[in-house]
């Protein structure tokens, strides 16, 4: 390492996450000379504290769900309870045999990976405890950090937050979750099943409110069924310990106690006191500012990944990771169309989608020239013999391309690759209606729904 530090690399990489490694495997990849530099474990958020876990979490819900109602469909089971321990010791195994996968890749590329703090010292540096790498060229990939709202100080004691919560060595009696986003649905979807009394506070008017409302309805929908409670246009005033538990008051004069306040109001950039500024790179909040080609202000730095104001994905993190080191490498590049990412929230039921709402449809076309359908999974044998309601939803510009692709059913998440291809690829309701979907599967739902937008419906009714 040492010797290494004295060498001027190719690409200097502040962050080990998904964008970070990304850009680290593909710059090697293509002859690079890189220096990978991370303060905790390679792998970031998703691998540790973020989508890996979370899923795992959900995962043990699931099953708990099943043994529950297995008697519903002819499976005699008994549900005994949840072993917390039991469930943190997978999910730590699924997290650490993916770990040992990435560090193994990592190794093999010849990367030089140096464990620290970093901090930008200068256009092309980064120095580590006193050692300084120099670089052609810097990207910068620290990731984001859950966020707290002013006067609410995350204590890691009832007042938690999803990196707390991921450790949790106890499964709460009650709980109430700040923020009805993707972390926030998806903890109260898992900790449901857990057996907690479960409510969400969201200050705007729906859950998951970045997806098409008629995917939020749905949602809800099904979480009033599973007696999951949520207040929604309802903002947080307050929080306070009591002999039990923590007081959560709205603006609305409600209070809400529980044992425990998971805040869930979203994640934010990692960008202080790491130099940024200082080399003068542009900022925003926090974020760090960049082109459609994820390039600063400053031509030798870069930035990828939670760090800059796009989707806070990992899937999205690898791509720009990516976009970099083919930039840097000379390659002809296309910048992300972020419409395009697939988002899926692993909920039980799941909400997926892709490209536009309705809603964002018709403001960039005009009411009169956007055509939706919603095709019913109640039509689905698939989703039947899963014993899943739901439905899709697809947006068309009039007479053109499927402009968007609205999920909410279990297993949706799954279905969410094909929706990605039809938006991406400009499909026409008839091309997609021409395809022929395996029987019986899910995907048969999305096939179908494009025939009853192509003008020929076959399961559904008009």
């Amino acid at each position: 390492m040492a010797n290494d530090a004295g060498t001027v690399f190719d690409v200097v990489i502040l962050g080990g996450g998904s964008g970070g490694y990304a850009a680290a495997l593909r710059s090697a990849q293509l002859g690079k000379k890189v220096a990978l530099i991370e303060k905790d474990k390679l792998g970031g958020t998703c691998l540790h504290r973020g989508c890996i876990p979370t899923k795992a979490l959900l995962h043990a819900a699931e099953v708990a769900d099943e043994a529950r109602e297995a008697g519903a469909i002819g499976v005699r089971t008994t549900f005994e309870g949840i072993d917390i321990q039991g469930v943190h010791k997978y999910k730590d195994g699924v997290i650490s045999r993916l770990y040992k996968g990435l560090q193994g890749l990592v190794g093999s590329k010849g990367i030089t990976y140096v464990t620290g703090t970093g901090r930008l010292v200068s256009p092309t540096a980064v120095e580590v405890d006193g050692v300084r790498y120099e670089g052609r060229h810097v990207i910068l990939a620290t990731g984001s950090q859950p966020k707290s709202l002013p006067g609410l100080q995350i204590d890691g004691n009832r007042i938690i937050s999803s990196d707390h919560a991921l450790v949790l060595d106890r499964i709460p009696s009650s709980a109430v979750i700040l923020g009805g986003g993707v972390i926030g649905v998806e903890f109260a979807s898992a900790w449901k099943s857990y057996g907690v009394d479960v409510t969400i506070v969201e200050g705007l008017p729906h859950l998951v409110p970045a997806e098409d409302e008629s995917n939020s309805k749905l949602l809800e929908r099904a979480f009033r069924k599973r007696g999951i409670k949520f207040e929604l246009g309802s903002r947080f005033s307050g929080a306070e310990y009591t002999d039990a538990g923590v007081r959560v008051s709205l603006e609305n004069g409600k209070q809400i106690e529980a044992e425990l306040l998971l805040v869930a109001v979203g994640r934010g950039p990692v960008s202080a006191g790491l130099g940024y500024e200082e080399v003068g790179v542009a900022m925003d909040r926090g974020y760090v500012l960049v082109d459609e080609y994820c390039q600063t202000n400053v031509p030798t730095i870069s930035a990828v990944g939670d760090l800059i104001p796009t989707l806070q994905l990992a899937h999205v993190g690898f791509a720009e990771g990516i976009l970099v080191a083919e930039r840097l490498a000379g390659l002809d590049v296309v910048p992300i169309d972020y419409n395009g990412v697939p988002r899926v929230t692993y909920s039980h039921p799941e909400v997926a989608s892709v490209g536009l709402t309705e809603a964002k449809a018709k403001e960039l076309y005009g009411d009169d020239k956007v055509v939706t359908y919603k095709y019913n999974l109640g039509g689905n044998g698939k989703s039947q013999i899963l014993r899943t309601s739901g439905e899709i939803k697809l947006v068309q510009v009039k007479d053109g391309a499927v402009l968007g692709v609205h999920m909410v059913g279990d297993r949706m998440g799954e279905q969410v690759g094909e929706a990605q291809l039809i938006y991406n690829w400009e499909a026409l309701p008839s091309e997609v209606a021409q395809l022929i979907h395996a029987h019986p599967t899910q995907s048969e739902a999305l096939g179908e729904a494009h025939l009853a937008l192509a003008g020929k419906p076959l399961h559904a009714h008009d």
